[in-house]
């Protein structure tokens, strides 16, 4: 599993999740219920981690809707 996006915007989590199910890619949203039982206070990032071999896919497609700069970096090779 790579990480592709942390962030504490509920709006954005949204969003990244929306296209990458509108495109078919599996992806899981890890740290949800933290977030919930810290209270919502936006203090713990919300993390959505795809397979390894979706990644680049996955990226290109939350780049080219805008969200490039919330993008997690790209592990090393």
């Amino acid at each position: 599993m790579e990480e592709l996006l942390r962030t504490t915007d509920a709006v954005t989590l949204s969003f990244a999740e929306a296209l990458l199910k509108d495109a078919g890619i599996e992806h899981h949203v890890l740290d949800r219920n933290m977030s919930v039982i810290e209270g919502s206070l936006g203090i713990l990032p919300c993390r959505i981690v795809v397979a390894a071999d979706a990644a680049a896919e996955a990226r290109r497609l939350l780049a080219d809707a805008g969200l490039g700069g919330e993008l997690a970096p790209a592990p090393a090779p």
